[in-house]
This record gives structure tokens, sequence and C-alpha cells, in this order.
């Protein structure tokens, strides 16, 4: 896996549930990084940017909830979407769901999960990852050129512009076309595209 993979932080007291997400991950273009508490998942996310967190309800010192309400409290980290995982019966299954939505949860899987639902799932999330950097770098590209920064904001910078942000727009539409999107995954990303759509339209309104 290169150094650069989109990460994806795995999160379960217990070993051998770490080693089964992993090995069904594996076929995607991601690097698992595996944490066996809430306080190692903490630890982790101050070193690295995440896509994704799966994580697991039911722990001891520190269960899901808390962990997640501490990772959401984090500049660093409070837009990382977090997928519950909790097997049926246990707390956040049913009605208590509602107290891990609260927390910050986008998604539940219940154990034992469908491998191929969970890579459905971790796939969307990470493309909407990579599309979020792409806009990031698009974002920061017009900046520089506004500010002298860069090449000229002439119409070869609008055009590209225009057409990355026609494509991202493409994605969003697809995604939200999609059977089952898991639930809040495209809110901040439509937000993010609609903003850049106002702004690509006031510059071009002033060429």
């Amino acid at each position: 896996m290169p150094t650069n993979a989109t990460r994806v932080l795995a999160v379960d007291d217990r070993e051998e549930n770490l080693v089964a997400l992993a090995a069904v991950l594996d076929a995607l273009p991601v690097e698992v990084v595996t944490a066996s508490s809430g306080r190692s998942a903490l630890k982790e996310l101050l070193n690295d940017d995440f896509a994704l967190i799966l994580l697991d309800v039911v722990m001891p010192e520190m269960d899901g909830f808390e962990t997640a309400e501490h990772i959401k409290n984090r500049p660093r980290t409070r837009d990382v979407p977090i997928v519950f995982l909790t097997a049926a019966g246990e707390p956040g299954t049913g009605p208590e769901a509602l107290r891990g939505y609260a927390a910050g949860a986008v998604d539940y899987l219940t154990k034992p999960f469908d491998p191929w639902l969970l890579r459905a799932k971790v796939s969307v999330f990470v493309e909407l990852h990579r599309r979020n950097l792409q806009l990031r770098h698009q974002a920061a590209m017009l900046r520089r050129a506004l500010t002298g920064g860069g090449p000229p904001a002439g119409d070869g910078l609008l055009g590209v512009f225009a057409e990355r942000l026609g494509q991202v727009e493409g994605d969003v539409r697809r995604l939200r076309a999609a059977e089952a999107p898991p639930a809040g995954a495209l809110t901040d990303l439509e937000a993010h595209v609609a903003d850049l759509r106002v702004a690509f339209d006031a510059l071009s309104a002033d060429d």
C-alpha cells in the first residue's frame, strides 16, 4: 500500500474483528489502521488524517459513544465520518441507535456484517474524501491565482476549474441517486460544491 493511501481507522477491542475488517477491505485502495481501544484510536487520530472511522460500540473503559464524542469535540477530527459497528442486541441497536447518531455517527453496521455491504459503504466515504481533497486543492489553486501567487487567472484556469467542478457536481448527483447512500454522507460535500459554484459563477460574470 503506498504511503499516501487513503486511511480508514478500524477500532475494536477484539483482535479477530480487526483482522476480519482488514481482510474485507483489502480489495479497496485504502490503508486500514487498527486500534484496540478508544484511547488508542484517539492517539492515532492525532498523527494521521482518515477518510472514515469504523468504530465498535461495546468496548471496555471507553465505549464507542464516548470515543465518538471526543472525536467530534476535536477541530481536527470533527468532520471525519464515523460508522458504528455493533452486534444485534447490543447498545446502539434499535431505539438506542439515536444515541449513536447524536454522538456523530453517519451510519450503523450490525455484526456479523455483510462484506459486500461494508465494502460498498466504505467505498462511498473514500470517494467523498477524495473529492473533498480535490475541491480543497482546486480552491487553493484559485486563491493563489487570484492573489498573484500562481498562474494567471485567465480563461485557461477558469476553464480547468469549471471542468473539475462539473465533474464533482456529477459525482454528487450520482451518489445522491444511489439506492441507499449513507445517511448524511453528502451534506457537507454538496454545501462545498454549492459554495464553489457560486464563487465560480461570480468570477465568470466579472470577466
